[in-house]
């Protein structure tokens, strides 16, 4: 099997964008989620803006990231999550 090429160097901050409903919950759920995948994250490398009427949050964590592994394993379990409206 071939091993993916990335054009990312490890280590390095990434920053990984999730979208969800304001009153859901949302914003400590992902943050549970990027903190078992990123142990040393801190919370000044998030930032939530919400939107024109408040109904939606948008989540941006800067995260150290050590792998493509860790990256793709972080990526699925926020997408699986069912408060997340949409990652990037």
């Amino acid at each position: 099997m071939e091993q993916q090429q990335t054009l990312l160097e490890f280590p390095c901050d990434f920053p990984i964008k999730a979208m969800g409903k304001a009153a859901s919950g949302f914003e400590t759920r992902a943050l549970e989620i990027v903190r078992r995948h990123a142990t040393d994250f801190k919370e000044g490398n998030m930032r939530i803006v919400a939107s024109g009427k408040g109904n939606y949050l948008s989540a941006t964590f800067v995260v150290r990231a050590t792998s493509q592994a860790q990256l793709d394993a972080l990526y699925r379990e926020l997408t699986a999550c069912e408060d997340m409206l949409m990652v990037l």
